[in-house]
């Protein structure tokens, strides 16, 4: 509680802030058909994989609207959280060897993984609180027990994700590692309560297989139940029995699938920076490319049902056709929009985590092994950069073309590889700023390279939020995707293109002159 009070309170308020401002807007900005033109959105295949099952959309009040739009980034931002606190109490504290000391006391095996549990679990009863709390000033008309069960359901739904965390920890012997594993947990977790909504409204058989859809199966203001909380309990339950019996069949700093030992000799190919930065950011790499692109590839599949359900739409609520057309292909144009903007995100995200893999070698002290060599230190920087560079846009491709793919796999042609291409290279500058970014931090305040994650979560709220905001136009764009035209729409924006390769190259440039002009760890 002592080394996360700080972290803990900045999520918490967080949260608080996000809610109150959400609903606060849908309070006063938006009248009744403002709100039921919101509502026929939901019912869009877009607004399904992106809200969840629909319950109360024939009459959208505030309320309404919170749980149908809100639930999904609350649980998505509490189980990110979730997932950091467990492995950074656990894994890595066995990776950096500091658990062996405070286990050489009078303390069990286990006793480092129930602290971790705990003081999640209290902490995200806290939020839960004060995000109802906020809720209702935002929105004081909503039921103050529909309030707290929605709050609360979020809560447990990141919980589980928590417990994931602690067996992901028990299996690998790397943070890293355990972090991305558990990830993919959720990624698996959305596209399975996505699939499941998209089948059937209100949800199918197929979405209670997601601890997601557990917080959205409440039905929040339209027919309060309190019992899928209970699902998310055992879950939690289970895990931990899981954890446990895992953590008994391994030895303390080691995972339960052993590291593969290396070579006794070393290849002449790390005599290199940048070799060696492959080395170690490879395995990162290759699992998060792997999750991501058979995450969007799946996703792609769902694109063959579009026609159909936007038929049944259209037919059924006028306001649709009246919003978006009548043309089907509008709706595939606005659904892969916000397929892109969670593409790169997830892109900018990965580019934030191997932009600090720098500073982890440093604060490990294994920064000073390879300065000792005649290896410059904008050598050695520019060598982890550029890997991680690379990376970040292999990743990107993946996750774009796996989307094309999937589509390409059921009979959806349009738009087409060249459409897909376009939308890859418009992206690539944007998201490449968020690694200059984090590169610049580094470079003259290493201390502050979590700076970068603000970007990414106002880029986000921009993204998915900007038009309820009413934000000005000058605040869009500080977002780098805000320069960005519009996906499977506008073609390449040439001077876009320049003008953030050229923003992201500065902020490279920056990073270097910044490492090579400081001391260890001070800005």
């Amino acid at each position: 509680m002592r080394r996360d009070r700080i972290r803990l309170t900045v999520w918490t308020l967080s949260i608080a802030a996000f809610t109150l401002y959400f609903a606060f807007a849908l309070t006063t900005i938006f009248d009744e058909a403002a709100l039921r033109a919101r509502a026929a959105v939901m019912e869009t295949p877009s607004g399904i994989v992106m809200g969840g099952p629909g319950y109360g959309l024939d009459d959208y009040t505030p309320a309404v609207a919170m749980a149908n739009e809100g639930i999904t980034w609350i649980v998505l931002a509490l189980a990110i959280m979730s997932i950091l606190h467990v492995v950074r109490h656990t894994r890595l504290e066995e990776e950096t060897g500091r658990s062996e000391l405070v286990l050489a006391s009078a303390v069990g095996r286990r006793a480092p993984g129930v602290a971790a549990m705990l003081t999640l679990g209290a902490h995200l009863l806290v939020t839960a609180a004060v995000a109802t709390g906020a809720m209702l000033l935002g929105a004081p008309d909503a039921p103050l027990a529909d309030t707290a069960a929605m709050m609360l359901g979020c809560a447990l739904s990141a919980f589980v994700f928590g417990a994931v965390a602690l067996v992901t920890s028990q299996i690998t012997s790397h943070a890293r590692t355990a972090i991305g594993l558990a990830l993919a947990v959720f990624g698996l977790a959305f596209v399975v309560r996505a699939a499941g909504d998209l089948q059937e409204r209100g949800g199918s058989a197929l979405s209670w297989l997601s601890p997601i859809a557990w917080a959205q199966q409440l039905r929040a203001f339209v027919d309060v139940r309190w019992w899928p909380l209970l699902l998310s309990l055992a879950a939690v339950v289970a895990l931990l029995v899981v954890a446990a019996l895992l953590s008994g069949r391994r030895d303390i700093g080691a995972g339960l699938v052993a590291t593969r030992p290396g070579r006794r000799d070393a290849r002449t190919t790390l005599r290199s920076p940048m070799a060696l930065a492959w080395l170690q950011q490879r395995g990162a790499l290759l699992w998060s490319t792997l999750g991501l692109g058979l995450l969007w590839f799946a996703s792609g599949t769902m694109m063959s049902t579009l026609d159909d359900m936007v038929s049944d739409l259209v037919e059924t609520n006028p306001i649709i056709g009246q919003l978006f057309g009548t043309d089907p292909s509008e709706f595939t144009t606005s659904f892969l929009g916000v397929m892109m903007l969670y593409i790169s995100l997830c892109a900018a995200a990965y580019a934030i985590v191997a932009g600090q893999r720098p500073k982890g070698e440093e604060t490990a002290g294994r920064l000073e092994l390879p300065l000792a060599a005649p290896v410059s230190r904008a050598r050695w920087l520019g060598g982890q950069l550029t890997v991680a560079g690379l990376g970040t846009l292999v990743l990107l491709a993946a996750s774009v073309y796996g989307l094309w793919a999937g589509a390409a796999l059921v009979g959806v042609d349009d738009p087409g590889l060249g459409d897909y291409t376009a939308v890859f290279v418009s992206y690539t500058p944007a998201v490449l700023v968020f690694l200059g970014l984090t590169a610049a931090l580094y470079g003259w305040a290493p201390r502050a390279t979590g700076l970068a994650w603000l970007l990414l979560a106002f880029v986000f709220i921009a993204g998915m939020f900007g038009a309820l905001f009413e934000l000005p136009e000058w605040v869009l764009g500080i977002s780098p995707f805000h320069w960005v035209p519009e996906s499977f729409g506008d073609g390449v924006d040439g001077a876009g293109l320049a003008g953030l390769t050229a923003v992201a190259a500065a902020l490279f440039l920056v990073g270097i002159v910044g490492f090579r002009r400081r001391d260890a760890l001070s800005g």
